[in-house]
């Protein structure tokens, strides 16, 4: 890796790092809306503050973490030699790796159609829904931060 690039990992790692908790306090965040928007009667003064509160978090907070998570980290995948070092001893950690990001994707996809769902005032799901939702992305964030330190495989 060039003196250039090996200065720039340490800048990448710690942006995507600081990127990643941004996504992950959203992530964590808004399915707790969620479970509280479920109490609030449609059309209330309540819910609409809901709806304020979720899309702004969507739009302002987890859209922006994602895009910069995902970006830092493609940016270090792209480093020359970076990906060679990354995958010494095997890759399939990083495979899985990625695949609980494919997860985390996925989770971000889903919150966001709940929360069109609470702004059309059409949500069909209970309480309990959200609250077991709510644990996914920390089950996959478990998953990703034992994959990246530990790197078992």
């Amino acid at each position: 890796m060039s003196e250039i690039w090996a200065h720039a990992l340490p800048w990448l790692k710690a942006l995507h790092i600081i990127a990643v908790i941004s996504w992950m306090a959203g992530l964590l965040y808004l399915p707790r809306l969620f479970v509280y928007h479920c109490e609030a009667e449609p059309g209330s003064e309540t819910s609409e503050t809901f709806k304020v509160m979720e899309d702004k978090l969507a739009r302002l907070i987890l859209f922006p973490a994602m895009l910069a998570s995902v970006g830092f980290g493609l940016a270090m995948l792209c480093l020359p030699g970076y990906l060679a070092g990354a995958t010494a001893g095997g890759s399939l950690w990083l495979w899985l790796k990625l695949a609980l990001v494919g997860g985390l994707l996925f989770t971000h996809r889903q919150m966001l159609h709940w929360r069109d769902d609470f702004a059309a005032d059409r949500n069909q799901r209970p309480q309990r829904f959200f609250r077991i939702a709510n644990e996914v992305p920390t089950l996959l964030m478990v998953g990703i931060v034992i994959f990246v330190v530990v790197r078992p495989f």
